[in-house]
């Protein structure tokens, strides 16, 4: 439940002037190819990386970074309120326990009570660090129910750590390098799945050309080989030499390996070790995996996905102790999980007192949750849940009759035909009951059984494995495929893709292990067809029916009535027109303030080798110097504090560095013209280790040292600074970025309603020849015979002849909503045709955006853009803009953050284009939502008055 508060604050994020991947978001929305589940997820993701450092989950939540308790209303004794005032992870912990479900039920009234009553004998970082596995890197979880597309999640992940990588190659939030870990024991099912992040296309979410110049950049291995080199006495392992082919690993970028988790955590032998324990084949696999953990180890700036990771979590997985290794060893970026099950199967305890324990039944370190329900009928089939207390034969009977009734005739888009899934158990079960039973069945519908009925098992004794099965089971999601009905033995409860699967029967106990029966029984409700309204149908005995209705309430919340036909609202199509053409809305004219800075070269040669060999290149870092003296006040002397060792490090490494810091504009030949002094330089501001690794020495500030080398290779520069008013000109619609329709989940914040935008549409295009009603017709040709005039077509939306330059407008908020339906448009209907009013906030559309600068002394500091919400013009005579307010509605949370623009909107922009233009051409009008409705009213009619004098 802490990623509830970890959302919460993300969505704040989203909204505040901080936010600075808002346009990327957008992007991604517009190209309308990710599942809101994943567009959701990246909002997180992208929040942890940038806002929050990428830092470990128990740091944050212990430095209060998701705190947003209001602690002034609450009672509290004044001990408790010291230390939630100051402690912000007891604040943490205090608001996690005010957590409600979805029936406002408060989920830990006792932890509340213990925070309130004991919270002096607590110890909040430390329980903190419990809760989070006391694990000292990055590790989030990301849970998204089967069929949410965690694959192409993650694919996604990768392009946009890289992204930002290639754009800071030095922040450490951003990966290099990625290593996909399959479960254990799922091989033969995940790690084909897992190669789909090569198909993922990244212009989804990354505009062209830097998409295509991601992907080239990326090296994908699949580490599934599974012997060593023959006839040889070195332990060769193909996958480590796979990696090792990428050298130099220090400089690595772009490495995507795919490989199982079973090969990289077997336990190490040490070379004291007695070996006589195991056996030579196993010892060999041990020496395997431990020659790629190691090569794993050294891969510079790594970040772990490990996919199903539920099945990682288990006890005999040592996984965690190796990443741990992991991170001493290099700069390591974290870890990431991916899991339809964030849950445990044994409670997890955390002593908070010596008599309070906080008992946890979910993996703590999810910072994404999309529910099972949400998905269902959004990218999900609609489930029908069948379930009877009746023998084997009698379900799989009922079961098998019922789908055929319905789905019998049912091809997909993609022209795979609908299929059924029986889970059989055992062998015998399948060969012996199941088939004959089910072959008599599809013969009295008039179906070739050999044709539409496929077995498919490992084999036995008795039974070997069908001739064929294994390719017939990989095709079944294709169009030339004639099977219906797939016949299961410990197959497909986990990992299988088949969207065509339609249909699943749990006949009975045992048929799947217990505590995966939510997840094979959902094994039929992938949905073929974005947005399209299918079903599936699945049956159960009553015992698979009572562990699936215990499973959804643990896993999901839900009850079996609820899943069974539990329908999530679908995906709205919204449509969307350009009416620039009709209203005739000219570009917006206007002059910006531009600083510009002028380079002036002031020595001919840059003097390099001079340079570099310059003593004071060896800056040093700031230390602390501690003075000590007795209590009488006398001066026992003073020393420096000690500093501790620096990160890890290489030459290479180094120098690459230095290149990427010069954005550039410093070429690695040109560094490495000058290596052997560069070296000698590398060398006195680093040390190494006992393990022998190269650190860097926190005595010397390395940072301007850098900036020191750089500087040695160009000549002495110095800048003028450079103020200029420039005209501009804006468009209010980039008429190519208006992509109809998009598909959202809420069109709540699209104004007005598709009816209304179809009505206009209409109007514009057929306001001379409209339609009419019978009724209209009627009574028009009675008032023809009784000589009355023919009155004209009311035009139910006059305000469209003064506003929606497109439609329909996305108010990011409600106040924005509000201004405009409730204020605006009546304000319309009293001025007719003098004035229009349009909307200018989706920073995606418009052009219109405005450079802000703060002063300071005599230079200027950019201070980010600002796009106006609302323009409310007057036009002259010849249909060009005479005079326009620009009308912002803020929020009170963000009116200090905007304070700085506001000042740049009222003074700068203002008087700079009234000074150009030789009049008063722009006012700008600041409504805060601390105003009435009226007062924003009221300021607007007076403001209209005073400025276009009507």
């Amino acid at each position: 439940m802490f990623y509830k508060l970890i959302k919460k604050k993300c969505d704040e994020w989203m909204k505040s002037p901080d936010c600075t991947i808002r346009e990327l978001i957008q992007y991604i929305y517009t190209q309308n190819k990710m599942r809101d589940a994943q567009i959701e997820a990246i909002k997180i993701y992208l929040f942890l990386k940038i806002a929050c450092g990428n830092r470990p989950l128990w740091q944050l939540f212990t430095e209060g970074s998701f705190n947003s308790l209001d602690l002034t209303a609450m009672e509290l004794t004044v001990e408790a309120r010291e230390i939630l005032t100051t402690n912000k992870a007891a604040a943490a912990l205090l608001e996690y326990s005010l957590l409600t479900d979805k029936n406002g039920k408060q989920l830990a009234p006792e932890l509340e009570k213990v925070i309130k009553s004991q919270s002096e004998h607590i110890n909040y970082e430390d329980v903190f660090k419990k809760i989070f596995y006391g694990v000292n890197y990055t590790d989030y979880l990301f849970s998204l129910p089967m069929g949410a597309g965690k694959t192409y999640l993650m694919a996604a992940f990768i392009y946009l750590d890289l992204y930002f990588a290639q754009n800071e190659p030095s922040n450490p939030a951003f990966a290099h390098n990625f290593m996909v870990l399959a479960p254990s024991g799922l091989k033969s099912s995940i790690i084909p799945s897992l190669k789909n992040i090569q198909e993922f296309d990244p212009t989804w979410i990354i505009p062209e050309p830097t998409a295509s110049n991601l992907r080239r950049i990326i090296k994908f291995e699949i580490l599934d080989e599974q012997k060593s080199a023959k006839k040889s006495n070195l332990v060769r392992n193909p996958n480590a030499q796979k990696i090792n082919n990428h050298q130099p690993l220090e400089d690595l970028m772009g490495l995507v390996a795919i490989t199982n988790a079973e090969k990289v955590i077997l336990d190490r032998v040490d070379k004291d070790e007695d070996t006589k324990i195991f056996d030579k084949e196993e010892l060999v696999k041990i020496r395997i995996a431990n020659e790629l953990r190691d090569i794993i180890g050294k891969i510079p700036h790594l970040a772990v996905f490990i996919d199903e990771v539920h099945h990682a979590a288990d006890g005999e997985i040592k996984l965690r102790q190796v990443v741990e290794e992991w991170t001493k060893k290099h700069s390591f970026c974290g870890v990431l999980g991916f899991s339809g099950t964030p849950y445990l199967e044994k409670v997890e305890n955390v002593n908070l007192t010596d008599s309070f324990l906080i008992k946890n039944t979910d993996l703590s370190n999810v910072v994404y949750y999309y529910p099972l329900i949400k998905g269902i009928g959004n990218f999900l089939k609609v489930p029908e849940v069948k379930y009877a207390d009746n023998d084997t034969e009698t379900i799989v009977k009922n079961g098998v009759k019922e789908f055929l009734d319905k789905y019998r005739n049912t091809v997909y888009a993609n022209g795979a035909c609908a299929k059924l899934a029986i889970y059989c158990g055992k062998i015998e079960t399948l060969e012996e009951l199941i088939y004959p039973l089910v072959t008599s069945i599809v013969s009295e519908y008039g179906l070739n059984p050999t044709e539409v009925i496929l077995k498919y098992h490992g084999g036995n004794k008795a039974y070997p494995q069908p001739e064929g099965s294994e390719t017939e089971f990989d095709s079944l999601d294709t169009d030339f495929s004639k099977i219906r009905i797939v016949l299961l033995v410990q197959i497909g409860k986990e990992g299988w893709d088949c969207k065509s699967l339609t249909g699943v029967i749990l006949p009975q106990k045992g048929v799947c292990p217990t505590n995966m029966v939510l997840q094979t029984s959902c094994r039929c409700l992938r949905q073929v067809v974005k947005n399209a309204d299918e079903t599936a149908l699945i049956w159960l005995n009553k015992f698979n029916a009572d562990t699936l209705n215990k499973q959804l309430k643990q896993q999901q919340n839900i009850s079996l009535q609820e899943f069974n036909k539990g329908k999530h609202q679908k995906t709205i199509q919204v449509e969307r027109f350009s009416r620039m053409d009709r209203l005739k809305v000219p570009p917006i004219d206007f002059y910006q303030l531009k600083v510009s800075y002028q380079t002036l070269v002031t020595e001919e040669h840059p003097h390099t080798a001079q340079k570099l060999a310059d003593e004071r290149i060896f800056t040093e870092a700031d230390v602390a110097l501690i003075h000590k003296q007795d209590l009488a006040g006398k001066n026992l002397g003073h020393y420096l504090a000690e500093t501790e060792a620096g990160e890890y490090i290489s030459f290479h490494q180094w120098l690459y560095l230095i290149e990427r810091e010069s954005f550039r504009t410093l070429a690695l030949g040109c560094l490495k013209e000058h290596e052997p002094i560069l070296k000698k330089i590398f060398e006195r501001i680093t040390f190494k280790d006992e393990m022998g690794n190269t650190r860097y020495d926190n005595r010397y500030d390395h940072e301007n040292i850098r900036s020191l080398i750089r500087k040695a290779f160009v000549p002495k520069r110095d800048f003028l600074v450079k103020e200029e008013v420039v005209p501009c000109e804006a468009s209010l619609l980039q008429i190519e970025k208006l992509v109809s329709p998009i598909s959202v989940q809420d069109d709540k914040p699209f104004f007005p309603s598709q009816d209304i935008v179809k009505t206009i549409v209409d109007w514009d295009t057929n306001a001379q020849n409209k339609v009419l009603s019978p009724e209209e017709l009627a009574l028009i040709e009675k008032m023809k015979k009784m000589g009355y005039p023919i009155p004209k077509p009311t035009d139910p939306h006059p305000e469209r002849k003064q506003t929606y330059h497109y439609l329909p407008y996305r108010f990011d908020s409600g106040l924005e909503r509000e201004f405009f339906k409730d204020s605006v448009l009546p304000i319309l209907g009293e001025y007719k045709s003098q004035l229009e009013i349009y909307f200018n906030g989706d920073d995606t559309l418009t052009d219109f955006k405005i450079d802000c600068y703060k002063q300071s002394g005599r230079e200027w500091r950019y201070i980010g853009k600002y796009v106006p919400d609302f323009l409310l013009l007057k036009r002259n005579g010849d249909g060009s803009i005479h005079r326009i307010i620009i009308i912002e509605t803020k929020g009170e949370g963000f009116a200090a953050k905007f304070a700085d623009r506001r000042q740049f909107m009222e003074t700068e922009f203002i008087s700079k284009n009234n000074e150009c233009f030789g009049y008063e051409r722009f006012r700008f009008l600041y409504l805060e939502d601390t105003l009435t409705k009226e007062k924003r009213e009221k300021k607007t009619i007076k403001a209209i008055k005073d400025f276009f004098n009507i």
